[in-house]
Order: structure tokens, then C-alpha cells, then sequence
């Protein structure tokens, strides 16, 4: 009975993290879909502009 219960209790602690983990990598995309659209913001300034420091 105790080993049905513990492996009850790994079985629901595996699902419970499996949205956790997949929310770290779409967060993380996010992340660095934001940053190439900075990227890309920035180029598209420095081609359009006579200022130059």
C-alpha cells in the first residue's frame, strides 16, 4: 500500500511539472522574438537616419 501510494505521489508530481517545464521554453522563445524585433527596430533607425555619434 505505502509503494502504490509513493508512486501515486511521483506519478502526480511529474504531470503537475510537465506545464511548468514547457513554460519555460515558450517564455524563453518570447523572449528572444522580442529581442530580434529590437534588433531589428535598432538596424532599421541607424539605415534611416543621418545621426551618426
Amino acid at each position: 500500500m505505502r509503494q502504490n501510494a509513493r508512486l501515486l505521489l511521483a506519478l502526480a508530481t511529474l504531470v503537475a511539472a510537465v506545464p511548468l517545464l514547457t513554460a519555460c521554453y515558450t517564455t524563453r522563445g518570447a523572449g528572444e522574438d522580442l529581442q530580434a524585433a529590437g534588433k531589428g527596430i535598432t538596424n532599421s533607425a541607424d539605415k534611416n537616419t543621418n545621426y551618426k555619434p
